[in-house]
């Protein structure tokens, strides 16, 4: 028999409707968000961004959802139709698609309150006690129960979910707060440059989540108020969270990890950082353990026959060290090391991968040698290339590297025709 608490939890998440926005256009991705929105982007093998907070939201218990959309949002869509569109209405659950459709003005979603506020007919058809708005392009763990249970219980109107980061990491990048002891917001500020430090660790600050509940009637209310003022720029963090926090009780709910205590979250919202959080999935024992079936990561994926290695001579040997390797992927004759394989991914003899993301249905053709690199969907990389090991070379080519020494390939880059792969 359930306990007190867990009864009491899954009330609250039953009266619970989550709004997933996952409509950012991603752009300091660059190419790799040319084709499509940032929630869409692949990660960890064989998931997309997206998978993270719907996964959440179902392993909480919260299985009323629906998810905003507006930039390049077709591969977003057919994800979200295919992996995700077997929910009952009958039985209280779904997951509902919300593209931008001007209900209440002749703009497209103009902010992340705006998208909200353009589908408050349909929050207000499900008949919620409590709105959690969640953000779609982010990589973690989280049981909103515990969240929603705070929320109640503080008493707040708005809460903030938060977790500590690096100052650096956080300016110009997240919202920032500052609290008293019990928790309740005091400042608020979005993206500063230079973020206000905690009090008993001048490195680091508190950083917005990007995720909130509300209590339904006082959300609607400051939308509308929002909607009515001039000069707003339709954003949470940017004018809701500031004209609040005076006159209201805003809490700020700190993120301490997951089912299991590990608080992993990662904004994979830069080259490097997508590079960086996949790399971390190929270590031993990673982070975010994608293998724990009490809190599974659910998505949408082919029927594919399993991963093979082929060829065992002195000079040509199919073989993968401390790297993920998917489904339908053959390594015919090369070496990878500490690599990260999406689906259908060939790889053809004598070449060496060495720390490299290479998205579904890429080919590497014979005596190749690649280093750091991101390998976009659908790309074929001819005989005998080399990149990732000369950048001035890699740039002169036409690839473009990062801040921190990752080359990012893509079909355009390599002249070859964009169709409906790298579409997707």
């Amino acid at each position: 028999m359930a306990d007190h608490s867990s009864r009491y939890i899954s009330n609250l998440t039953r009266d619970t409707y989550a709004l997933i926005l996952a409509g950012g256009k991603g752009s300091r991705l660059h190419e790799l968000t040319n084709w499509r929105a940032k929630p869409a982007l692949y990660f960890g093998g064989k998931f997309r961004i997206i998978d993270f907070p719907l996964s959440n939201c179902v392993n909480s218990g919260i299985r009323r959802i629906g998810v905003v959309t507006q930039y390049k949002s077709h591969s977003l869509i057919r994800h979200l139709v295919r992996g995700w569109g077997h929910f009952k209405k009958e039985l209280g659950e779904s997951v509902e698609i919300l593209p931008a459709s001007q209900r209440f003005s002749d703009s497209w979603y103009e902010g992340t309150a705006d998208a909200v506020f353009q589908n408050i007919d349909i929050i207000r058809d499900e008949l919620p006690k409590y709105v959690m708005i969640l953000s779609g392009d982010h990589i973690y763990r989280m049981d909103y129960g515990n969240m929603l249970a705070r929320h109640k219980e503080s008493g707040a109107k708005m809460t903030v979910s938060c977790m500590s980061v690096p100052l650096e990491e956080a300016a110009g990048a997240f919202g920032v707060m500052s609290v008293d002891e019990d928790y309740r917001i005091l400042g608020f500020e979005e993206k500063p440059a230079s973020p206000t430090p905690l009090p008993n660790d001048p490195t680091r600050c508190l950083a917005s989540m990007g995720n909130y509940v509300f209590d339904t009637e006082f959300l609607f209310e400051q939308l509308r108020r929002d909607a009515e003022t001039s000069g707003s720029q339709r954003d949470f963090g940017k004018d809701i969270i500031p004209s609040i926090i005076k006159d209201h009780i805003v809490c700020a709910y700190p993120f301490e990890g997951g089912h299991d205590g590990n608080a992993y979250w990662r904004d994979v919202g830069t080259i490097d950082s997508f590079w960086e959080a996949n790399m971390e999935m190929v270590a031993p024992v990673p982070q975010l353990n994608l293998y724990d079936q009490k809190w599974p990561i659910w998505t949408y994926q082919e029927q594919l026959p399993p991963a093979k290695f082929v060829w065992e001579d002195n000079d040509r040997r199919g073989e993968a060290i401390n790297s993920v390797v998917s489904g339908g992927c053959i390594i015919s004759g090369s070496t990878l090391r500490r690599s990260l394989c999406f689906s259908n991914v060939r790889v053809h003899s004598y070449g060496l991968i060495e720390e490299a993301v290479m998205l579904p249905d890429v080919e590497v053709m014979r005596h190749c040698k690649l280093k750091k690199v991101i390998i976009d969907r659908g790309c074929v990389i001819p005989e005998g290339t080399v990149i990732g090991y000369n950048h001035d070379e890699d740039r002169a080519r036409g690839f473009r590297v990062s801040d921190k020494g990752v080359v990012l390939v893509t079909r355009e880059m390599l002249g070859q025709p964009v169709g409906g792969l790298q579409a997707s």
